[in-house]
């Protein structure tokens, strides 16, 4: 699949809640709805360069735009290191605090790259914070560059995207000639978003988001930044914290990257994190009544890799005339796998599958991509997200390195392994990446809490641990349990430990386990 090989997190939805497969979500900012309620707050602008004053002084006109929340543009350097060169559109949303109980404002971001915090503030405020916070904090979304309804990433329309995710190369799957379509595809995309960005995609970088994270916190009068990261949103943060760790306020890490990990070692450990979530998906699944697979875990992962063997022999037409190969196959599986709220919606697919019918498992696609049932696309998280990757990670691997990777994916994810392909569009992208795997410290940031679920499939939990311990002053909380990222999913430790500490700033215990 060409855009699972570095993974980082699902659309918003899908790590917040069960699927709703009635429809995606829209992208798109309602019209104004009358004035404001929230506050309005001077621009902190101390000690701010010259040529960065139009961008941290500036006023944020805030409009109503539905459901009691409203909505902004700030605007940011394209360039950081030439402000004058131009500027980018920033989309920002707010969900205002009551006045009586509003400590400031939280910043959100729910993952991807590319995925809309926008949409998931407006949308699914409910999945981002608990009651408690949502009383006590103004909830900020923002769209980040490149993303939804800021400056964005354009590449491909409807029918072209399409093409681009579910045509089925011919030939035998990892044959020259089948490598060679692949690789065609990959290359056709990357040129289409270089072509048709406007120049931005060499600014479409996570250092750069960092820095927009910064004017954002000014506009919106804070002399220090409070944060809620989840997954990707992880990366964001320690990024902001080692760019300005004097301004980190009350932060939170939910389902962490390690900012030290190759492009490689992303793949090939995300690969090896399906294949756990699956079989666990699977012990589970075999005591229902309505599983479709029987025996032993081992016997129905077996059973699972004959079937999307045979789909990949012969893909299964959907009533809108795609077909749906072990790739499609494969992205429904791992949609699912993110919220075990998901594990019924996974074995209807399957269900449905093994009976012929593609329909079930193309909505989770679907949902996946955010494709509407009319075949648009709600948003363009695939671009952004492929525009974040191909700038932050290097490809400088040997195929030595490759291979080994690839064998070790085979060894220990065996279901997984042959549709987990190492190709990607940045292999073709424009510009060579810009960004440095390292570990981040952070020194002289306040604490600094860091949430891991031991058995994330997207974000594994050593990468929390890791993350933890290479912050000055990381915090590790442990949520023993199925999905991806920790808090706001029922967990009543985490969850208070998490409020208490955004409440009050007192972090909880280094090394909390919660069960």
């Amino acid at each position: 699949m060409r855009t699972r090989t570095r993974l980082l997190a699902v659309v918003a939805g899908l790590a917040a809640a069960s699927i709703a497969l009635s429809g995606c979500i829209s992208a798109m900012i309602p019209t104004d709805q009358g004035p404001t309620t929230g506050v309005t707050a001077s621009p902190d602008t101390e000690g701010v360069a010259a040529d960065l004053l139009p961008f941290y002084g500036q006023k944020v006109e805030w409009k109503g735009c539905g459901k009691g929340m409203d909505c902004a543009t700030v605007k940011v350097p394209l360039d950081w290191s030439h402000p004058t060169k131009g500027d980018v559109k920033i989309s920002v949303i707010r969900h205002s605090a009551p006045s009586a109980t509003r400590i400031g404002s939280l910043l959100t971001n729910p993952g991807g790259p590319g995925a809309s915090g926008v949409s998931f503030v407006r949308d699914s405020l409910s999945a981002v914070v608990d009651p408690t916070i949502e009383k006590a904090y103004d909830v900020i979304g923002f769209d980040p560059r490149g993303v939804g309804g800021s400056t964005s990433v354009a590449c491909y329309d409807a029918k072209s995207m399409d093409s681009y995710l579910f045509d089925i190369p011919t030939g035998t799957r990892g044959s020259a000639a089948w490598n060679a379509q692949q690789a065609a595809a990959n290359k056709g995309f990357a040129n289409a978003c270089d072509r048709n960005s406007a120049g931005m995609l060499q600014y479409i970088t996570t250092d750069n988001a960092a820095r927009d994270m910064d004017v954002l916190r000014a506009v919106l009068g804070e002399k220090k930044l409070d944060y809620l990261g989840y997954s990707y949103g992880t990366f964001l943060g320690a990024t902001y914290a080692k760019l300005f760790p004097k301004r980190v306020g009350r932060f939170v890490l939910d389902g962490a990257i390690d900012p030290s990990v190759s492009e490689l070692d992303v793949s090939t450990t995300q690969a090896l994190g399906f294949e756990s979530a699956l079989r666990a998906y699977m012990a589970d699944c075999l005591k229902q009544n309505n599983c479709p697979f029987r025996g032993t875990t081992d016997d129905a992962m077996a059973d699972l890799g004959t079937l999307l063997a045979s789909v990949d022999a012969k893909p299964l037409k959907n009533s809108d005339g795609r077909y749906l190969g072990a790739d499609s196959l494969m992205t429904a599986i791992v949609a699912a796998l993110y919220s075990q709220d998901s594990w019924p919606y996974l074995t209807q697919a399957l269900s449905d599958t093994l009976s012929g019918d593609a329909s079930t498992a193309f909505q989770l696609v679907d949902f996946y991509y955010n494709r509407n049932a009319n075949g648009t696309y709600s948003d363009n998280s695939t671009e952004a997200f492929n525009a974040y990757n191909c700038m932050d990670y290097p490809d400088d691997f040997t195929q030595a390195e490759k291979d080994a990777a690839s064998a070790l994916v085979k060894a220990k994810a065996p279901t997984i392994a042959p549709y987990w392909v190492f190709t990607s569009p940045c292999d073709s992208w424009a510009y060579p990446a810009s960004g440095v795997r390292e570990k981040i410290a952070a020194e002289g940031a306040a604490p600094i809490v860091v949430v891991g679920t031991t058995n994330d499939p997207a974000t594994p939990y050593a990468w929390s641990v890791s993350l933890a311990k290479q912050l000055s002053s990381g915090v590790l909380v442990t949520r023993v349990g199925e999905g991806h990222t920790g808090y706001n999913k029922g967990n009543t430790c985490v969850d208070s430990a998490i409020d208490e500490y955004l409440l009050k700033g007192t972090p909880p215990e280094n090394g909390l386990r919660c069960g």
